[in-house]
């Protein structure tokens, strides 16, 4: 049985592809060192809980991506809408990084030949400010199906 890191690859390898993302960590995001600027943008990998039913695994997967928000040196005055910083920047490219591994997951072949599957539609939710440095992005769930038929009963 080897579906999870299977399917860890196949989101990593996607991750890693999308021209935006320079790191991809996996497990517990308080583990990784988020003082290092060089490392963003950042995407994070955590596993969920998993359900069985017959023949299926349905493991839940969240992806974090994420940048530093930059601050101005210099405020400006003009555009208030828009702030001295970088927030809707860091909001857009790291939508289109949970955007592009959502289609790839939904609708390539990027899980045919694996046997996986999304379940129902994955959900994005916006963060700033969550961790010690400033940082925002988005926490996308899948609930993705995997086969669960690879061993034998019989024994």
């Amino acid at each position: 049985m080897k579906e999870i890191y299977d399917l860890l690859d196949k989101i990593k390898d996607r991750l890693r592809a999308n021209n935006i993302t320079n790191t991809v960590t996996f497990g517990d995001i308080m583990e990784v060192d988020l003082t290092k600027t060089t490392i963003f943008p950042l995407s994070h990998i955590m596993l969920g809980n998993v359900n069985f039913s017959e023949n299926i695994m349905t493991a839940e997967i969240s992806v974090l991506s994420m940048d530093i928000i930059d601050k101005n040196k210099t405020q400006s005055t003009f555009d208030s809408f828009y702030g001295n910083d970088n927030l809707q920047d860091v909001f857009n490219t790291q939508l289109a990084v949970i955007n592009d591994l959502q289609s790839h997951l939904r609708r390539s072949d990027l899980f045919d030949t694996a046997n996986f599957r999304v379940a129902g539609d994955p959900l994005a939710e916006p963060f700033q400010d969550r961790f010690e440095n400033e940082l925002a992005g988005w926490t996308a769930t899948f609930a993705i199906e995997l086969s669960n038929n690879n061993f034998n009963i019989c024994e």
